[in-house]
């Protein structure tokens, strides 16, 4: 039989026993763990875990097995393959370096995604995608009319698309409540490191006429709270005063190209989970 290669992740109240028990069931249908991470939150009293497993058993067997231990912990669970590649649409405006990031990482496998569709609040963006053969639609957002049409089109595409994840690749405009309520927990936003501090336009002239000695890159969940979800990844790097504000820039917009794709594959790969108003990471 072809031995599956499974991500198994756990979220529970924490008690002892946990761990004897879902090592118990694995080994009980000849599962064997390759990787295996916990952590024990003193915050919330809940315990994490992410496992991935080799079994030959089939799926239903394997999930059989795990349904008693489920059951009596009151967990919240999830099982994947390793590597399936997750579905995700993509939201942008003009700015392409996340954007490019994300396709180019994509189709060099270095991404673990499927984005079937590049959705626009502008047409700027779109010979890019065509560039890496991927769809691209754009309808203006100017009112509140055109916006609540364009997220009513999001709904559309994530049921139709099957989409698992939706990436605001630097897409420019304030998500309204419900769309967030609709994705909470799967909707992930990149975002300069300057916030609260320099808002508006022209963040780095900003941050370069206040003589900032750091600049970096916040991927965090979406909430209906701008910009205030939970923080999934951070980046930062050092600057003085010989930088100029495009040097600024191209320094900023490299690190959220790189801090959003580490975002979205480690929740692609089920490395992500809720605490809360944090994220653990199993990295």
């Amino acid at each position: 039989m072809t031995s599956n290669h499974w991500i198994l992740s756990f979220v529970c109240d924490d008690r002892p026993g946990i761990v004897h028990a879902i090592s118990g069931a694995i080994v009980a249908c000849g599962g064997n763990i390759t990787e295996s991470q916990q952590f024990s939150s003193a915050d919330t009293d809940r315990f994490f875990m992410r496992l991935q497993v080799e079994a030959a058993a089939e799926r239903a067997d394997f999930e059989a097995s795990l349904a008693p231990v489920i059951e009596r912990y009151g967990m919240q669970w999830q099982l994947d393959d390793v590597g399936r590649p997750l579905r995700t649409l993509v939201l942008v405006s003009k700015a392409a370096h996340c954007l490019n990031d994300m396709l180019f990482r994509q189709r060099a496998g270095q991404l673990s995604v499927d984005i079937p569709l590049v959705m626009a609040n502008h047409p700027d963006l779109g010979a890019l995608a065509a560039f890496y053969d991927v769809p691209f639609e754009h309808a203006p957002v100017v009112d509140p009319e055109s916006k609540a049409a364009f997220e009513r089109r999001i709904l559309e595409v994530v049921e139709q698309q099957g989409i698992e994840l939706v990436v605001l690749a630097r897409y420019m405009q304030i998500l309204s409540p419900e769309l967030c309520a609709a994705l909470e927990g799967r909707l992930i936003n990149i975002h300069h490191s300057f916030l609260p501090g320099f808002k508006g336009a022209n963040p780095y002239r900003q941050a370069h006429a206040r003589g900032v000695k750091l600049i970096g890159a916040t991927a965090h969940f979406v909430t209906a709270d701008l910009d205030e979800g939970p923080i999934i990844e951070q980046e930062v790097v050092r600057v003085d005063h010989a930088h100029t504000p495009a040097q600024l820039v191209a320094i900023g917009q490299d690190e959220e190209s790189r801090t959003l794709s580490r975002a979205v594959q480690w929740f692609a790969e089920d490395r992500v989970l809720l605490d809360g108003q944090r994220t653990i990471i199993f990295r």
